[in-house]
């Protein structure tokens, strides 16, 4: 990884973390949530009842803390964490929180020649006045019909206030036009939509976004159960590599990295044993997650498995205690600050406890 190792520096690479979900959807939940998903299972959707992820949470606890930017401080680019379109993996969306905080997600390919935010861009005759007559007839409108008494309808109202206020905003559209860039710099984090989702999450970043969460396409795009050694070689780490040390090094020389934390983590590891395919299979009993920036403490790695790769043998951590790390490190204290569940329950931001080490 010729791009990531000029950054060993500052990176801290958790080498012991764990967890028992061995099924995609089950296993990212785990890992962006924090708390394991009740089965283990890819055949999942989400639900309203879901415990939230850590991009929802950090974008609830800047509201709650006063953010009132343009921009939704949560987005996912491209797509959001899958196995495949049909199972969307819970917890990445507003889960118990509501639908008002539900990431923007973009479904649109950040490399793509005619890339754009669908639903963005105003039409060309319908100027910002116009646009603002619109709102005032709608919000007149419904003044005058019966109002309905739904939690469902009050998220409604918010997200089209929301909706209203990006397409009115220059400043929103700007922050998604990769086209803004030098050819220099969107070379540099590849021509692909693993690096340009990265050049547009550092844009966001620039832009007061408070989470980018960068999905690396479907969870089956890494499960290399078949040739598994030519598929990393040729295909999977090249663009993963190029976009993440991009990333390192464009947030470093614009001096964001001490204020950014990036997370680069996955739903699990894989088998210590090549299979008869050359493949390697879930294994969710030892992998690894780094983290950078944000005042985390690079140049070092926490945690060590045995020799197989197969279980931790020294400082064992969870995702819960992942998560508690990443709270921490953003200045909130992940026991004291609760939420409510669906039925009225107080839940911790987590349960976990931060990894010292890193801090």
């Amino acid at each position: 990884m010729p791009h990531v190792v000029e950054h060993s520096d500052k990176l801290a690479i958790v080498r012991s973390v764990h967890h028992e979900q061995s099924q995609h959807n089950s296993a990212m939940y785990w890992s962006i949530v924090g708390r394991p998903y009740p089965i283990d299972s890819t055949l999942i959707n989400p639900s309203r009842s879901d415990y939230p992820c850590f991009g929802t949470l950090v974008g609830w606890l800047a509201q709650r803390d006063g953010y009132s930017g343009r921009l939704p401080p949560y987005v996912i680019t491209p797509q959001p964490h899958c196995d495949s379109l049909q199972y969307i993996t819970p917890g990445q969306f507003g889960s118990c929180l509501g639908s008002k905080f539900d990431p923007l997600v973009l479904n649109s390919d950040p490399n793509a020649a005619d890339f754009g935010v669908r639903g963005l861009k105003r039409l060309e005759h319908v100027g910002v006045e116009r646009l603002r007559d619109r709102q005032g007839l709608l919000a007149e409108l419904g003044a005058r019909g019966a109002p309905i008494i739904d939690e469902r309808a009050r998220d409604l109202d918010v997200n089209q206030s929301k909706a209203l206020s990006l397409i009115a905003s220059a400043d929103a559209a700007d922050a998604f036009d990769l086209s803004k860039e030098p050819d220099k710099v969107r070379e540099r984090y590849g021509r692909h939509t693993w690096g340009q989702s990265h050049l547009l999450a550092r844009r966001l970043v620039e832009a007061g976004v408070k989470f980018v969460t960068t999905v690396n396409g479907p969870s089956i795009t890494w499960d290399t159960h078949k040739d598994n050694f030519k598929l990393l070689k040729n295909r999977l780490v090249p663009p993963m590599e190029q976009a993440y040390g991009a990333l390192l090094g464009d947030l470093s020389e614009r001096g964001l990295l001490d204020e950014t934390l990036v997370i680069w983590m996955g739903d699990f590891g894989r088998t210590p044993i090549i299979n008869k395919d050359a493949g390697r299979d879930h294994w969710p009993q030892c992998y690894t997650t780094v983290l950078a920036g944000g005042g985390i403490r690079g140049g070092q790695y926490v945690g060590e498995s045995d020799s197989h790769g197969a279980v931790p043998r020294s400082r064992p951590v969870t995702p819960a205690d992942v998560h508690a790390t990443v709270f921490t490190a953003l200045g909130y204290d992940p026991h004291a600050i609760t939420y409510n569940t669906t039925d009225g329950r107080p839940i911790p931001v987590s349960e976990g406890e931060a990894i010292r080490e890193l801090l």
